[in-house]
């Protein structure tokens, strides 16, 4: 299950900023969370210890979801980050397991770490945090994630993000970024916002004819499996799915679709800055074709755009449409049908 870091560590920040709490106002679902964090702490003592770092020298609630409370923990002999600054860690704690909770989001923060050259370390990175540590509590039953805690501010500059998310997305596949076969998918399911989103590898040394068929089952075909929608079903079907290779006829050859690392759910909610540095978090990360992520400005001048964008456009939108629709309903169903609509329209200019 993918975190919502961004909007804990603000909470944080308000929290720290506005509000300290005293035993009168304090709810009984506060001094349970107290409660909660004793074997916490005791676990982070052990961690801190057994890395060399020290002992814990503070631990400040930030909050909680429906499924996890946070925490900002300082360390008596902090390790360095990537610009040699003190780490704080943000630390997240569950009642279910860490297989269940933590583990997908893990990968997939340390995926994009490793696609991003270390976060810091260049003015065009992307600053993503570290994962130190996520697993079960020595006593079974509840689960912990320690990351790096980043000082997070608004959205940065649409170039700087657009040529950082290029840079990611150029990086090669690599054992170290969670995918040493240089494949599609990803090593764990995850998800999109609140729905399911398969990952299942595809075989090694992917190219576009592995993409096509990965990106027809396992994205539009599942969400459509979800929505239930007889009309786009019928459409991609019986009209677009048999056809969709004629969409990637140019990226053959010498320009064959490599693995990309994909946030997977990048939208303004899920963009910020950290350190002056463009920031993205809350991914459903997978390894994909690169046109299946939103651009900005600065992108372009690092991946050009390739011949047949405009035409495989509709195809990713579709995919972002129908998971708004089986996420939310409504009117997100009439933007998939136009968008696949559109790709039986050209497909049909092409036979």
């Amino acid at each position: 299950m993918i975190g919502r870091f961004t909007a804990a560590c603000l909470l944080l920040q308000r929290t720290l900023a506005f509000y300290t709490p005293t035993l009168s106002t304090r709810t009984a679902a506060q001094v349970s969370m107290s409660a909660l964090a004793v074997p916490l702490d005791q676990e982070l003592e052990v961690w801190a210890k057994d890395s060399g770092f020290g002992g814990i020298e503070k631990s400040i609630p930030a909050g909680s979801s429906g499924w996890a409370s946070f925490r900002k923990v300082t360390v008596s002999d902090p390790p360095s980050n990537d610009d040699d600054k003190p780490v704080s860690f943000f630390v997240k704690s569950s009642s279910r397991s860490s297989e269940e909770m933590f583990h997908g989001e893990a990968l997939g923060l340390n995926a994009m770490y490793a696609c991003s050259q270390g976060s810091s370390g260049d003015d065009d990175a992307l600053r993503i945090p570290k994962v130190y540590k996520y697993g079960d509590y020595s006593g079974g039953k509840r689960s912990y994630l320690i990351m790096e805690y980043l000082n997070l501010a608004g959205r940065s500059d649409d170039r700087a993000l657009g040529k950082a998310v290029a840079r990611m997305h150029l990086s090669p596949a690599t054992e170290e970024a969670g995918n040493p076969t240089n494949a599609f998918g990803f090593p764990v399911d995850n998800t999109i916002g609140g729905t399911p989103q398969p990952n299942p590898w595809t075989k090694p040394n992917s190219g576009t004819k592995e993409w096509i068929e990965f990106f027809r089952d396992h994205r539009i075909g599942h969400q459509l499996d979800l929505a239930s929608d007889s009309y786009c079903s019928e459409l991609w079907t019986k009209d677009i799915a048999p056809r969709l290779h004629l969409l990637f006829e140019d990226l053959t050859g010498d320009n064959e679709i490599k693995p990309s690392l994909l946030h997977g759910d990048l939208w303004s909610g899920n963009i910020g800055s950290a350190d002056g540095k463009p920031s993205i978090f809350d991914p459903a990360v997978y390894w994909g074709h690169h046109e299946g992520q939103q651009f900005w400005e600065g992108y372009r001048s690092v991946i050009p755009q390739d011949e047949g964008f405009l035409e495989r456009k509709p195809l990713y939108d579709a995919y972002h449409q129908l998971n708004h629709y089986n996420l939310f309903g409504g009117g997100y169903i009439g933007s998939a049908r136009s968008d696949l609509e559109i790709l039986k329209k050209k497909l049909d200019t092409k036979e």
